[in-house]
């Protein structure tokens, strides 16, 4: 009985796993919902470019209008642009949820749905290529609201204008520019 009863737990694990490895690739947030644009994979993919070739920058911080600008070398691209790839609609979870627009090498998604944090997704294609990615963010709850801007430029440049309002502490505005020698 006891032999029996072991094989039956071991069945079961076993289909278990098997049923459960099926399922988990369905799961995974890089799989694109749409067969979009995979801005998440084209971003992480120009990273690894740029740190390979390890250009100066000319970096510009403003914070509510008080400027520093300084040449840097970005040690990880990746993280520099990780605004930018966190924009992915890609998600199944947002499957359905933008319009797209489709025409004259303009790509555009529009949010269908007010919480939604992308609100707007602009690529704009030539000649097989990608000539910019604009991305406009917006967050708002009771206790605060932020909008971005986030402009790339493949191999030239990049820009992060945010405004944010916190209650009880005002607004506080960026705006980050790198620009690549």
């Amino acid at each position: 009985m006891f032999w029996y009863k072991t094989k039956l737990k071991t069945a079961i694990v076993f289909i278990g796993g098997i049923a459960l490895s099926a399922l988990v690739p369905a799961c995974r947030p890089g799989i694109k919902n749409n067969g979009g644009f995979d801005l998440t994979g084209y971003l992480k993919k120009d990273a690894a470019m740029l740190n390979k070739l390890n250009r100066p920058v000319d970096k510009t911080v403003t914070h509510n209008g008080v400027t520093e600008t300084k040449t840097v070398h970005i040690a990880d691209w990746s993280s520099e642009l990780g605004l930018f790839i966190d924009a992915d609609i890609n998600k199944p979870a947002f499957k359905n949820s933008y319009q797209v627009i489709d025409e004259d090498g303009l790509l555009v998604y529009k949010a269908k749905e007010k919480d939604l944090k992308v609100r707007e997704l602009i690529i704009k294609r030539t000649g097989g290529g990608i000539r910019y990615v604009l991305i406009y963010n917006k967050v708002e709850n009771p206790l605060y609201k932020t909008t971005q801007k986030l402009t790339y430029f493949p191999d030239s440049v990049y820009r992060i204008e945010t405004v944010q309002h916190v209650k009880l502490l005002g607004t506080n505005t960026y705006f980050i520019q790198g620009i690549l020698k």
